[in-house]
C-alpha cells in the first residue's frame, strides 16, 4: 500500500482531527484498497502516516469499530470487517445511505414489484383499510456484492399515483419519494425478532435453509403519516444489533 493513499489530516479544518482520520479510513476501505477480511497497519504505523497522536487514532478507529466498518481482535490486530448492517442508535437513512456511511458499496436487485391489496398488518401499519391498493416492492439487498438482506417494502397507493409506471427503482427508494412526492421521512419504528430462513429466501440469501436471521418490521412516518411498511427478512451473520446501556440512579441510602 503506497503512502500516497493517506490523506493527512489538515488542521486548518474546523473538523478535528479524529473526525478526518476516520473519514479518510472510511474513504480507503471504500476504494477496495483494504478488502473484507485485510489487516490494517499496526497502530505506531497509522500515525506515522496520518501524522497524528495515539489517542486521536483510537478515536477514530473505535468510531470505525462501533460503525462496524473495522474489527479489533486481541493479540492480533485490527481487521476489515465482512459487509455487516450494525442497527442501534443511528439516523433514519435509506438503505443506501446507511450502507455509504459504512464504507460499504450498497446494490439491490429487484425480486418482484407490482400492485397489491393490503393485508391486515400492511393496513394496520398504514393506517389504511384492509384490501386498499399497495405498491409491493421485493429487493434483494447487497453490500459489497454480498446478499445482506431481502426487503419487502409496501407503499399506500394513494400516497404515491402512478409509482409503477415512472420508473423509480433506480437508486435510493427515499430519494424518488421526496423528488416525486415530497415525501419526507420523519420518524420510523422497528420491531425486530429472529426467525428462520425459508427454503426459497435462504437460495437468495446464500445460506443453509433454516438459517436465524433478524425479522425487522419498519413503519415510516411523513408529516403526513404512515407511508411506508417494510418487512426485512436479514442474515444473522451480517446484520449487529447494538445499543449503550446506561447505569441508573442508585440511591444513596438504599433502603430494603
Amino acid at each position: 500500500m503506497s503512502q500516497a493513499s493517506f490523506q493527512q489530516p489538515d488542521r486548518r479544518r474546523p473538523e478535528p482531527l479524529w473526525y478526518q482520520v476516520e473519514e479518510a479510513i472510511r474513504a480507503i476501505v471504500k476504494s477496495g484498497e483494504w478488502a473484507t477480511g485485510d489487516q490494517i497497519p499496526a497502530e505506531d504505523r497509522l500515525c506515522a502516516l496520518f501524522g497524528v497522536s495515539r489517542i486521536t487514532l483510537r478515536h477514530a478507529l473505535r468510531n470505525l469499530e462501533e460503525g462496524g466498518l473495522l474489527r479489533r481482535e486481541h493479540g492480533r490486530g485490527t481487521f476489515v470487517r465482512s459487509t455487516t448492517l450494525v442497527a442501534g442508535t443511528r439516523e433514519l437513512t435509506s438503505f443506501t445511505q446507511e450502507m455509504g456511511n459504512m464504507g460499504v458499496v450498497a446494490g439491490s436487485r429487484l425480486l418482484d414489484c407490482g400492485l397489491t391489496s393490503a393485508n391486515a398488518a400492511a393496513a394496520g401499519a398504514l393506517e389504511i383499510e384492509e384490501g386498499d391498493p399497495v405498491v409491493r416492492i421485493r429487493r434483494l439487498r447487497l453490500g459489497n456484492s454480498e446478499p445482506i438482506g431481502i426487503q419487502t417494502a409496501q407503499l399506500s397507493a394513494a400516497r404515491v399515483p402512478g409509482f409503477l409506471d415512472a420508473g423509480l427503482l433506480q437508486g435510493s427508494l427515499y430519494e424518488a419519494l421526496e423528488r416525486h412526492y415530497g415525501i419526507v421521512p420523519a420518524a420510523a419504528r422497528e420491531n425486530y425478532r429472529v426467525g428462520a430462513v425459508g427454503a426459497a429466501d435462504a437460495e437468495l440469501l446464500d445460506l443453509p435453509a433454516g438459517s436465524p436471521a433478524f425479522i425487522v418490521e419498519r413503519i415510516t412516518t411523513d408529516e403526513r403519516g404512515p407511508f411506508e411498511f417494510t418487512v426485512s427478512i436479514m442474515r444473522g451473520d451480517r446484520y449487529e444489533i447494538r445499543s449503550t446501556l446506561r447505569a441508573g440512579r442508585v440511591p444513596s441510602n438504599p433502603r430494603s
